[in-house]
């Protein structure tokens, strides 16, 4: 059993629409708070979506969609949050908006051992956890997208984080959610990103430099290595504004190139071709774009 009975989200793009979904279908009350009422909204239409695909696909039945969404509410103001056990930050991976939404929860969350966890996928967890008066009750907790499909979660503690915290948020992971955890540093970029972003940001020197082609690229990796996805429809997959946010975060910490944002990564960004959630990023799609930061389909 878990000490965990109340969830909230802070953010309903991708990440958080997919963390709020998992732990409804796990039977978990979930609270998510948009920004405005419009975008709350929207947020909802995503996990509706989301369970609607799961039940055609024949991976949940109409009662169980129906009785997930029943637990889920949808706000626009973040004092709905208050008297939760467990708070996950979902939002854009930007370390400003990140350092408000935790300064505003720890203003507004009441519980003596309610867990601030972030879904950051590469900033210092210890930042975070530095705007609020409790850094020994905030964790690094990063799923993954697309969040009801990917059974992994990074546990990472702080320097700060009490051991007591770290084991309450592996447990509900790992016995509530049925995800398997791996604990890692403090460090930027975590275990996964740390070892996908340069392969991503390889791929996008190779396009520069016009080695290949992206097609060439992409067919490359997945006819000869097997991988599911190209590294650039990957990105694309990802987010090229999220990849280089990513990217920036590891190259600020380690100052390795590897890290550094190629120009035409950053060209790509300044443009507003994102990928697949702006309808066109290294490949084009004809799917309805989709606001919100997307992630790693094995990272984030």
């Amino acid at each position: 059993m878990t000490d965990i009975e109340r969830v909230g989200v802070v953010g309903c793009g991708l990440m958080g629409a997919g963390i709020a979904e998992v732990c409804a279908r796990a039977g978990m009350p979930v609270t998510v708070v948009e920004r405005d009422a419009e975008a709350a909204r929207a947020g909802r239409l995503r996990i509706v979506r989301s369970l609607d695909r799961a039940t055609a696909h024949g991976k949940l039945g109409a009662e169980q969609r129906d009785a997930a969404m029943a637990r889920i509410t949808v706000a626009d103001r973040i004092e709905a949050l208050g008297d939760h056990d467990l708070v996950v930050e979902a939002v854009a991976e930007d370390e400003a908006l990140k350092l408000d939404v935790f300064t505003r929860l720890d203003a507004v969350v009441t519980g003596e051992h309610t867990i601030l966890a972030t879904n950051t996928s590469s900033i210092p967890v210890i930042r975070l956890a530095a705007a609020t008066s409790r850094p020994d009750r905030v964790v690094g907790v990063h799923f993954f997208n697309p969040v009801p499909v990917l059974r992994l979660v990074e546990l990472v503690p702080s320097l700060l984080t009490s051991p007591a915290t770290a084991a309450r948020a592996e447990h509900f992971v790992t016995g509530t959610l049925g995800k398997e955890v791996v604990r890692t540093r403090d460090k930027a970029g975590f275990v996964v990103n740390a070892l996908l972003v340069p392969y991503l940001l390889a791929a996008v020197r190779m396009v520069e430099s016009g080695s290949a082609t992206v097609e060439d690229v992409d067919r490359g990796m997945v006819l000869g290595c097997a991988h599911p996805l190209g590294p650039l429809a990957l990105t694309d997959l990802i987010g090229l504004d999220t990849t280089r946010a990513i990217a920036e975060s590891l190259y600020a910490e380690f100052r390795e190139p590897q890290y550094a944002p190629p120009p035409l990564l950053s060209r790509m960004v300044e443009a507003g071709l994102l990928g697949r959630k702006s309808g066109r990023g290294f490949h084009s799609y004809d799917a309805e774009p989709q606001r919100a930061a997307a992630a790693p389909a094995g990272p984030r």
